[in-house]
């Protein structure tokens, strides 16, 4: 999880999270930050990027691991009934 070091000095427009939202979307394997910030339409500071990421990752649609991104949010009622029928542990 990415902790944020001080109070963003710029915090991302809502068209800025749909951009990046939709290329981790689009992505098949794990992507890091860099490639990330390579593949967005605009520039995005790295400060921006980390305080998008970390609000994905709180509201469960990414996980942020030692190989990368990955997009894991899938709001398909299917999904949510499989999950609700699962066995507890």
């Amino acid at each position: 999880m990415i902790q944020l070091e001080k109070e963003p000095l710029h915090y991302p427009n809502l068209k800025t999270v749909l951009m990046v939202e939709e290329v981790l979307k689009n992505e098949q394997l794990p992507i890091k930050r860099e490639a990330l910030k390579r593949k967005l339409a605009t520039q995005v500071q790295h400060q921006t990027l980390n305080v998008i990421l970390k609000y994905l990752e709180d509201s469960g649609k990414i996980i942020d691991g030692h190989k990368g991104i990955v997009w894991v949010y899938n709001p398909s009622p299917e999904m949510k009934l499989a999950i609700e029928k699962g066995a507890r542990v």
